[in-house]
């Protein structure tokens, strides 16, 4: 039985789908594009890449969305400072998160809608709000009534008291209360517009998201993730707006990841400690990035270091012997694949999967059980983790060359030419080639 936590709810759950068919809708909150994608962005990646490979493993089957918020204050901000039109500064880097999302072998969502493409079921939406009392326009723009919306903060815990009593917010004569969100901006000079029933301008953060969900997945739908920095206002002011539109509840399940922190200090283009992720995949591989993600519950915050992806570049290296696509997916053993399915469907709890996979490791070496189960049981597990399977680093003639040059070590040593046998054991460490002298024969391994 699957379990996930629900920020909503603050306990872990049985996953119940809405739909009893075993259909399940998945949206994800996906990049501001203002900028190229960082580690930030691959742990939420990541994340929603495990949930969904977990739901599969479960036996469900999905629709999943992942949106890119291609118009708002960051986008514009960026194009004055720039002088690069805001078009070509978001698909430059779309371009750029979809080499490192095929770069990290995540599972390709269904549909990856952009807010400049769903203006009109913004404005629809706007005005269902508008319609229905909980929205108002202010000058040229309009904002959501917080207050009309009995509910707010049913998501983060906050309580509407408590949040107005201790807003820190510049005055703005146009809001009734400072807690108000804007959902359409008035146009303003040098930026872009579209056209409107209530005139013309552009949309707020917020109404996006619902906008492209409700269009994609319905009113109602089953999973929603992000980054737990977005639980509020963000994800807050979905909940709000969307339920006053439609009267229905929106998401079921809220399913949010920790932040990536530096030295204990949260990642931020502003403070200019972000670590890109087309230079982190240049540097580490996108197997050594998810492993080290992996290694840390997805709800926990992370401390990134260079030195940190480093041990786990090391850790990961135990497994690479082992690896190999050409496995018998169906020949496992059952009882280990069943404790590593379990510990998935425990919230997602990579850190055990991992550590069940190490036991694994330790099992081949010691030889507990038959090797080429357990081996296959191995990179089933590895493959259900959505780890890249890669071309071993010994080619068809270094593996010939050594295998002819131990034959000679292993005659030498029969002729107690114990010299030469060192001898060739030394020359081959000096290439990096490690001899393993076992009781029933001999490993060898390339090392870095």
């Amino acid at each position: 039985m699957l379990k996930l936590y629900n920020t909503f709810s603050k306990n872990v759950e049985n996953f119940d789908p809405i739909s009893k068919d075993g259909f399940v809708r998945i949206y994800s909150c996906g990049m501001t594009v203002q900028d190229t994608p960082h580690i930030g962005h691959i742990r939420a990646l990541i994340t929603v890449d495990i949930l969904r490979r977990v739901l599969k493993l479960s036996e469900y089957s999905l629709f999943s969305v992942y949106n890119f918020t291609d118009i708002d204050d960051k986008l514009i901000t960026k194009m004055g400072e720039s002088h690069i039109d805001y078009r070509i500064i978001s698909q430059r880097n779309i371009d750029e998160f979809f080499e490192v999302f095929n770069n990290l072998n995540i599972l390709p969502f269904d549909v990856y809608p952009r807010a400049t493409g769903h203006i009109e079921e913004i404005i629809e939406l706007i005005s269902k709000l508008l319609e229905k009392g909980f929205a108002y326009k202010s000058g040229d723009d309009i904002y959501f009534s917080v207050s009309k919306f009995k509910e707010y903060g049913k998501l983060s815990g906050k309580r509407l008291d408590d949040l107005i009593e201790g807003k820190r917010v510049e005055v703005n004569q146009n809001k009734e209360n400072p807690l108000d969100f804007v959902l359409w901006k008035g146009a303003r000079d040098n930026e872009p517009y579209w056209y409107s029933p209530f005139g013309k301008g552009r949309p707020g953060w917020h109404i996006e998201c619902s906008a492209m969900s409700m269009k994609y997945l319905g009113e109602s739908f089953d999973i929603h993730a992000g980054g737990k920095d977005l639980i509020f206002p963000h994800h807050e002011n979905e909940i709000a707006q969307s339920e006053c539109a439609t009267g229905k509840p929106f998401a079921k399940y809220w399913i949010h990841n920790g932040m990536v922190n530096l030295k204990g200090e949260k990642m931020s283009k502003s403070l200019g400690n972000v670590f890109k992720a087309k230079e982190l995949l240049k540097l580490y591989g996108p197997n050594v990035l998810r492993f080290f993600l992996y290694k840390t519950h997805y709800r926990k915050d992370i401390e990134f270091s260079k030195e940190r992806v480093e041990e786990a570049k090391t850790a990961f290296k135990r497994l690479v012997p082992y690896i190999s696509e050409n496995f018998e997916e169906d020949n496992i053993e059952v009882d280990i694949y069943k404790d590593f399915k379990n510990a998935l469907e425990d919230d997602l709890n990579t850190p055990e999967a991992l550590g069940i996979i190490f036991e694994t490791v330790n099992m081949i070496n010691k030889k507990e059980k038959e090797e080429n189960l357990l081996k296959n049981t191995l990179c089933r597990m590895y493959k259900d983790l959505g780890f890249i399977f890669v071309k071993k680093e010994k080619d068809d003639l270094t593996e010939q060359l050594v295998e002819v040059l131990l034959k000679i070590r292993e005659s030498m040593k029969k002729e107690k030419n114990y010299q030469m046998a060192d001898l060739i054991r030394e020359e081959l460490k000096k290439r990096k080639i490690v001899i393993n002298d076992l009781k029933d024969g001999v490993t060898w391994k390339i090392e870095d």
